[in-house]
């Protein structure tokens, strides 16, 4: 706020001093006391009531960027009612306690709000463990049966209650992550195995090659975003020879591991958009898409400090690239 706009604020104190300062004079006049000395009083009193408001406006000014300062400071704002300090005027108090009571109340709000968010996510983990049981049971009797309709229905259902256990826990990484050092092709490896029956039935050929090196990640959410993009790679197969190559190389200290297919691509127009939640693409057949694979991709890679980009043309190609930093505490773990 300007002084201008403060003394807009006060115009009232301003008029009063005004019609007290021609009263004062008029008196003088009334007491035929020198009219120098009347208008001397009077200019005085104008300059004090100038000095008083600028003084007050100097303080108020410096408290207020003093709290703007304190605000900015504070990573979560809601909390701003416990760092400022409190006003007792007559003017301030009345917002003070506004703040204080609409802070508690969006406190008290944010706590139901945390809570039901935790049992929410602890009844879909239980959820996504507990289904996993019948689930197995169906797989086990269509492979007695050797119903491979059935198989692929089943294998469909793995990968979303999958999809809703990660996305459950991809705002809690943290409590749910290891580092440690593993090769790129104990990752790949077991999710061919995986897969084995749609890559036979689809006569998918698999490129694996130069995946002999290390990377210091979580194996576990590492392997399930891994799992995502070669998902999508086998769903979107359309050419009649199909391919998917998985390979690594080594780019300014870095592992890139990257994964290549001949499917139909994305449009160029799509592309920008390809990690947004619910997106399916304008290409997609949307029976098989549903929106969540590479978000839940690009949020997991964000927090795990791996990029994740792709690269693709329309009906000839898509990449999937994940770039593993070499941090400095992922070489003092190589050191032991």
């Amino acid at each position: 706020m300007s002084f201008g706009l403060f003394l807009e604020k006060n115009i009232s104190f301003l008029l009063f001093q005004f019609f007290l300062s021609f009263f004062i004079f008029f008196i003088f006049i009334l007491l035929e006391i020198s009219l120098v000395f009347a208008i001397l009083i009077v200019f005085f009193i104008f300059l004090f009531t100038f000095l008083y408001l600028y003084c007050v406006y100097y303080v108020k000014k410096k408290k207020a960027l003093e709290i703007i300062r304190e605000c900015n400071d504070l990573e979560e704002k809601y909390y701003i009612s416990e760092i400022i300090h409190k006003d007792d005027s007559i003017d301030g108090y009345p917002y003070y306690y506004a703040l204080k009571e609409a802070c508690k109340a969006m406190n008290d709000k944010i706590g139901d709000i945390e809570k039901s968010e935790r049992d929410y996510q602890e009844y879909i983990e239980s959820f996504a463990h507990e289904i996993k049981t019948p689930i197995a049971a169906i797989s086990l009797y269509a492979e007695n049966k050797k119903d491979e309709s059935l198989k692929y229905e089943i294998r469909k259902i793995e990968e979303y209650v999958e999809q809703v256990l990660y996305y459950a826990r991809s705002d809690v990484t943290e409590k749910d992550y290891f580092v440690k050092k593993i090769k790129i092709n104990e990752l790949i490896h077991p999710l061919i195995l995986k897969n084995k029956d749609i890559l036979l039935k689809r006569h998918i050929i698999i490129n694996v090659h130069d995946l002999d090196v290390y990377v210091y990640t979580d194996e576990k959410w590492v392997s399930f975003m891994i799992s995502q993009v070669l998902n999508n790679a086998i769903k979107y197969l359309d050419k009649d020879k199909k391919m998917i190559e998985i390979y690594s190389e080594i780019k300014d200290n870095q592992v890139v591991l990257m994964i290549l297919d001949n499917g139909c691509g994305i449009r160029s127009s799509d592309a920008p958009r390809v990690f947004d939640k619910g997106f399916t693409g304008s290409n997609r057949k949307k029976e098989y898409a549903t929106g969540i694979g590479l978000y839940l991709v690009k949020k997991l890679s964000e927090k795990l400090d791996i990029t994740v980009s792709i690269d693709s043309k329309y009906q000839e190609y898509t990449k999937v690239s994940f770039v593993f930093p070499k941090s400095k505490m992922h070489e003092e773990i190589q050191k032991y």
